[in-house]
C-alpha cells in the first residue's frame, strides 16, 4: 500500500535536487566546435562591423582559446580602418536550439566595453525577426554602468506587472516595441570596468518564465560554483532574479517563443550605441567630430583593447523533473546603480527594413527540439516522476473511497 506514495515522494525529492540536467557544455579547447560564425555584415543593428567567418576569425586572432582554457571573441584592435570601411568582429550562434524548459548559464570573466562598443549575449527563435522571440540576457553600450535585459516578440506580449521580487527596474512594458520590454540592472558591476575588476560574474536564464539572473563573482551561488561539466544543477536557492517576465496573464512564452539558439556578438556604433542622443553625452569627447564611427571605428583600433568576451564556459540544461521555484524574497541592493542619469536605457531602434527575411547562418539542430525522438529524455524512475505522482493521487483517492 505504501509503494506508490513513497515512490512519488522519492521523485519529488529527486526533482528538487536535480531539477535541471546538463545537455551541452561549451568550454575549453572544444568551445567553438558547436557554433556557427556569421560571416557577414551587421544586418540586424546596422553596426559598423563585419562579422568574420570561422576561418578568418581564427586566422586573424579574433576567436581563440587562451592559455587558461577560456574562449575569447573580440573586435580587431590591431589593424587600421579607413572610412568607409567596417572593422572586423565576431558573432557566433549555437548549432543547437533549446526549447522552453531550458536553463542557460554563462560564466564570463570579461565583457566588451568602451565608447562605440555594443556587446550582447542573447537568444533568437527563428530567421524572421521578431517571430519566434528574442531574449536579451546581457546587452549594453558605450559607458553604461550596468546591463539591460529585454524580450522581443510580435504584438501581444507585455511586462506590465513587475513582480515584487524583481531586482531590476522595468523600463518598457510592451515587448513588441523596437526596444522590447526592457529591464535595467540595478545591481553594481554587471557591465564595464566594474564587471572586469570583480573578476567577472555569471548570468543565467530560465527559459519558461523568462527569468534572468546576474551575480558578480563574489556572489555566485554555491550551486553554480560546485557544478562541473557533467553534473545537474539545483536553482532553488538562487534568490530573486534581476528580470522576471512572469508568463501568467502577460505573455504566454510558448505562444511567442520557439526553440532558441544562443548568440554572442560584438558590434560597434549602429542604431543604439551610435545614436547621437545615446553616444554623445558620455563619449562625445572621444574624438574631434563627436560622431561614433568617425571617432572610434576609423583609426588604428587601439581603443578596442577592452572589446572582448572571455568565457570559461556556457552550459545549457533541460528539465528532467519538476523545476523548483527559486527563493524569491526581495532584498535591498546596498549600492544601486542610478540608471536614470545615463542615456540609452530602454532605447534601441531596430528598423524592420534592416532585417533580412532569411538568415542562412542560423541552422537549428534537431537536438533538444520538441517532437524529436532523439532528444527524448530517459526517465530517472522507470515509470517517470509524473507517472508516479498521477498513480499516487489515484491510489490515495481510491483508499479514501473504501
Amino acid at each position: 500500500m505504501q509503494l506508490f506514495p513513497t515512490a512519488a515522494i522519492f521523485c519529488w525529492v529527486l526533482s528538487l535536487g536535480r531539477a535541471y540536467d546538463l545537455v551541452r557544455e561549451y568550454s575549453g579547447i572544444t568551445f567553438f566546435d558547436d557554433w556557427d560564425f556569421f560571416g557577414s555584415w551587421d544586418n540586424l543593428t546596422l553596426g559598423d562591423v563585419y562579422w568574420l567567418d570561422e576561418s578568418d576569425a581564427f586566422s586573424q586572432g579574433l576567436a581563440y582559446v587562451n592559455s587558461v582554457g577560456n574562449a575569447v571573441i573580440k573586435v580587431d584592435n590591431i589593424h587600421s580602418v579607413q572610412s568607409p570601411q567596417k572593422r572586423n568582429s565576431v558573432r557566433i550562434t549555437t548549432k543547437d536550439s533549446y526549447a522552453v524548459g531550458s536553463l542557460w548559464i554563462f560564466d564570463l570573466v570579461h565583457i566588451p566595453y568602451g565608447c562605440s562598443v555594443w556587446p550582447a549575449v542573447w537568444s533568437l527563435g527563428g530567421p524572421t525577426w521578431p517571430e519566434g522571440g528574442e531574449i536579451d540576457i546581457m546587452e549594453a553600450v558605450n559607458l553604461m554602468p550596468s546591463n539591460q535585459m529585454a524580450l522581443h516578440t510580435t504584438t501581444g506580449c507585455f511586462h506590465n506587472n513587475t513582480p515584487p521580487n524583481q531586482l531590476g527596474a522595468t523600463l518598457v512594458t510592451d515587448c513588441s516595441t523596437a526596444a522590447g520590454c526592457t529591464v535595467g540592472e540595478l545591481q553594481p558591476n554587471s557591465y564595464g570596468s566594474g564587471f572586469a575588476d570583480m573578476g567577472g560574474g555569471v548570468f543565467a536564464t530560465q527559459f519558461d518564465v523568462a527569468g534572468i539572473w546576474f551575480w558578480s563573482r563574489p556572489n555566485v551561488p554555491s550551486s553554480i560554483n560546485q557544478t562541473n561539466s557533467t553534473s545537474s544543477i539545483d536553482i532553488s536557492q538562487w534568490g530573486p532574479p534581476s528580470a522576471s517576465y512572469l508568463a501568467a496573464g502577460q505573455c504566454n512564452i510558448t505562444e511567442f517563443f520557439t526553440p532558441q539558439q544562443l548568440i554572442l556578438d560584438i558590434t560597434l556604433c549602429g542604431n543604439w550605441a551610435g545614436l547621437p542622443e545615446v553616444y554623445f553625452p558620455s563619449c562625445g569627447n572621444q574624438g574631434s567630430t563627436g560622431i561614433c564611427y568617425n571617432d572610434n571605428v576609423v583609426g588604428d583600433g587601439s581603443n578596442y583593447d577592452d572589446a572582448y568576451f572571455e568565457i570559461p564556459y556556457i552550459r545549457a540544461y533541460t528539465t528532467g523533473g519538476v523545476a523548483p521555484t527559486p527563493t524569491a524574497s526581495p532584498f535591498e541592493i546596498v549600492s544601486k546603480v542610478d540608471i536614470s542619469t545615463y542615456p540609452g536605457y530602454g532605447s534601441v531602434t531596430i528598423p524592420m527594413s534592416a532585417i533580412t527575411a532569411t538568415d542562412t547562418l542560423l541552422h537549428p539542430s534537431p537536438m533538444f527540439v520538441p517532437g524529436n525522438g532523439a532528444s527524448a529524455r530517459v526517465p530517472r524512475v522507470e515509470m517517470g516522476c509524473a507517472g508516479w505522482w498521477l498513480v499516487s493521487i489515484v491510489v490515495i483517492m481510491f483508499i479514501r473511497l473504501l
